[in-house]
């Protein structure tokens, strides 16, 4: 029987991690070995302040978790990569030409105006069937063109493939994150005549790789100074979080749909073709690529920002927050009257959170939800009214009949979210793992490196036999009013 130990790195858009997993043709076990944070850096632009990404100071975290791993696993087999999608960093001649943009940054609005004033939104989902928002990759790279930064860069790089590069020294684009940036059309392959239209070149991304490519050895300036075997081979995932998320999912996807919960939610279901109707683009669901050539028809909406960003605000006032107590405190609250609209773009950048939610109920003349239990309430009855509009949608738009839900991810251990999400959608919710997206990144690798064999369903049956999950059935009670209902 073969196993072999591979190394996650997870990174997500406010907190990383390095994980190793044991892995064998019956076995799977995982563990963390270094957690961090991810928190933007704000930078004078000069003429405003900029939130950027601080890549350098990621790999730095990186590096200390494979140093980790180096020292509890000297016979490690592989390195994967995932993050967050849509960001990238600007290259020339291999050197990194300034620290990426954070995809919540204002400027992304001069790129949607950009990109509009030539191509209309129909049009674009037409050719590559992705939703409409403003911080895609195409919509910053107009951005970028309109500040002059690209005529001096000679490549981009998404997130994973960056770390990727610094890793090896071999520059790719991983297909999963590739379909976030717009610029890959529904038959696969770059739109260079998109690309064109928008003024952008048509060879800044570099080839395409498919999950589970083997992108070679570890340079050895990083092997000695990690304490990492030599030769230590680093291989594409399905490097876009969520991408990595599904393939770890427990389900059946001929009939469920699936919330990958973190601070966003992707709310969808697995299909083998992209879904490209006017009903679509109306309902702005998107089309992006999968392990193993499947389609993620899904709704991104808001997710576990509303909540950390409220508690930050609390800490930054001077308040101590446990917050497992505080959601206790929470589900003993009634529900709000009606819930708030997560997705208003209000909430998109960092903040005072609960000012901007009271302001939202103070507009429209409704109650506003007195004390943190109570607003916290109001939060995840809004989360779950979002997620669970999202499966109802996903469902009737793809004509998949949704008869189980499985949220992973962060969320998965909220269980007020978790009820709530099954009382309303009226389906029941299976709650885990919760580290599905390390999973997903490792079982890649494994079947790359032939530790494990067959498709998507032999993976999730790993994942069903080795890791727990919590089923919460839906109840009579009545959750929160949307506005509207």
């Amino acid at each position: 029987m073969r196993t072999g130990r591979f190394v996650a790195v997870d990174l997500g858009a406010t907190s990383g991690r390095v994980m190793l997993a044991d892995i064998g043709s019956r076995s799977f076990e995982m563990r963390a070995l270094h957690r961090f944070a991810n928190d933007p850096v704000y930078l004078w632009d000069g003429d405003r302040t900029a939130m950027h990404w601080n890549l350098p100071g990621l790999f730095a975290e990186v590096c200390t978790g494979l140093a980790e791993a180096g020292r509890m696993a000297p016979d490690l087999t592989s390195v994967g990569v995932d993050s967050w999608a849509v960001d990238y960093g600007l290259l020339r001649a291999g050197k990194l030409l300034g620290l990426p943009y954070n995809y919540r940054d204002a400027r992304c609005a001069r790129g949607v105006d950009a990109v509009h004033a030539t191509v209309s939104q129909d049009q674009i989902f037409a050719r590559n069937g992705l939703q409409f928002l403003a911080f895609n990759t195409m919509f910053q790279l107009a951005a970028d063109r309109a500040e002059g930064l690209l005529g001096l860069a000679d490549a981009a790089l998404l997130v994973p493939d960056l770390i990727g590069y610094w890793l090896t020294g071999r520059m790719s684009t991983e297909r999963t994150n590739a379909s976030t940036t717009g610029l890959l059309g529904i038959d696969g392959h770059w739109d260079e005549d998109l690309a064109a239209m928008l003024g952008l070149p048509g060879s800044l991304f570099p080839e395409l790789a498919e999950p589970g490519t083997d992108l070679g050895p570890m340079l050895p300036g990083l092997t000695d100074r990690a304490g990492l075997p030599g030769g230590l081979r680093v291989t594409t995932v399905a490097s876009h979080d969520t991408a990595s998320a599904v393939v770890a999912i427990p389900m059946d996807a001929a009939s469920a749909a699936y919330i990958s919960c973190g601070t966003w939610a992707l709310v969808g279901v697995e299909l083998g073709a992209p879904v490209v109707t006017e009903a679509a683009r109306i309902a702005n669901f998107t089309n992006e690529v999968g392990a193993d050539g499947q389609t993620r028809f899904l709704r991104n909406v808001m997710g576990l920002w509303l909540l950390s960003e409220s508690v930050r605000q609390w800490e930054r006032d001077g308040l101590r927050i446990d917050l497992p107590e505080l959601l206790e405190q929470a589900a003993t609250c009634a529900p709000p009257t009606e819930v708030f609209d997560g997705d208003d773009p209000r909430f998109v950048e960092p903040g005072d959170m609960p000012a901007r939610i009271a302001d939202w109920y103070a507009e429209r003349d409704l109650p506003i939800p007195a004390g943190r239990p109570q607003l916290t309430r109001a939060i995840v009855e809004s989360l779950a009214a979002g997620f669970a509009r999202g499966v109802e949608q996903s469902a009737a738009l793809s004509g998949v009949p949704v008869r189980t839900v499985h949220l992973v991810g962060g969320g998965a251990r909220n269980r007020l979210l978790c009820q709530l999400v099954a009382d309303r959608v009226g389906a029941p919710v299976v709650a885990g793992p919760v580290e599905a997206t390390a999973m997903g990144n490792v079982l890649i690798q494994a079947r790359a490196h032939g530790v494990l064999r067959g498709g998507l369903g032999e993976l999730r049956d790993t994942v069903a036999t080795a890791v727990p999950t919590e089923r919460f059935e839906p109840q009579p009670a009545r959750a929160g009013r949307v506005r509207g209902e």
